[in-house]
């Protein structure tokens, strides 16, 4: 299927691994040409080598540290100067933060403005030169709504769910769509290090329907099906990618 995102540009943040590295991949492969951003410039360096290896176009790699305050701003204007323009932006960058009843201010502070602030931040500076153009996706990926505990992250995501429902009423009209994508289990970077193979094991045959864990590539097909013109009438939406986990209905 002719997606028809060939020639569009986008930005990822978190892109030098797991989720973002496989929507990176996917987009490129698609046609579009990127900008990527997380900390670690090595990593995203190989995956832009990986990009042009496969024929895509070299990505503009941005370094940055979403923790610092002028993130959102930096990076916007380096995806601007790298691109000329941001029609898909991909809000991925984030971790979690599982805490104890005592956790700190500057914990929960840490935690919301890397997994909500920045995100919020970092799309209203590229808002403008969209609704410019009357075009422009932004893809939220999430977390889910049933935390085993308090996880500064989840409370963070929930926010981000609350916020783009939000601004998809307010852009709508300006063919702008927002979406959030709350993936189950997905490996990554993450997931190795939080959970052991034999758990991943137990969970997959018991608590996962399909049966087993998810791949970045699992995220990145719905992510480039919501960046295309296919998709202009899905927005506001909480869409999981989990292979059934959750539990609930809605």
């Amino acid at each position: 299927m002719d997606l028809g995102i060939a020639g569009k540009t986008g930005l990822v943040t978190g892109a030098s691994t797991g989720i973002g590295r496989g929507i990176a991949l996917a987009l490129a492969a698609e046609g579009v040409r990127l900008a990527i951003a997380a900390r670690r410039k090595n990593l995203l360096d190989a995956v832009a080598a990986e990009i042009v290896a496969a024929g895509g176009a070299r990505p503009a790699v941005i370094e940055c540290d979403m923790m610092q305050p002028e993130a959102g701003a930096a990076i916007a204007r380096a995806a601007l100067d790298g691109l000329g323009s941001v029609d898909i932006l991909v809000n991925n960058a984030g971790g979690s933060r599982r805490f104890e009843l005592d956790a700190s201010e500057a914990q929960w502070d840490e935690a919301l403005t890397l997994n909500f602030t920045r995100q919020r931040q970092l799309t209203h500076q590229l808002l403008q030169q969209m609704m410019d153009r009357n075009w422009g996706r932004i893809i939220n990926i999430t977390g889910k709504s049933e935390p085993e505990g308090i996880n500064g992250a989840f409370c963070a995501k929930a926010a981000m769910h609350s916020w783009a429902k939000g601004l998809s009423r307010e852009v709508g009209k300006r063919g702008i769509t927002v979406n959030s994508i709350p993936p189950g289990r997905i490996m990554s970077e993450q997931i190795l290090r939080n959970y052991t193979p034999e758990y991943r094991q137990w969970q997959s045959e018991h608590e996962i329907p399909v049966g087993s864990y998810g791949e970045p590539e699992d995220i990145a097909q719905l992510v480039c099906f919501l960046a295309s013109p296919l998709a202009r009438y899905i927005t506001g939406t909480v869409i999981p990618v989990d292979g059934g986990l959750r539990r609930y209905q809605f």
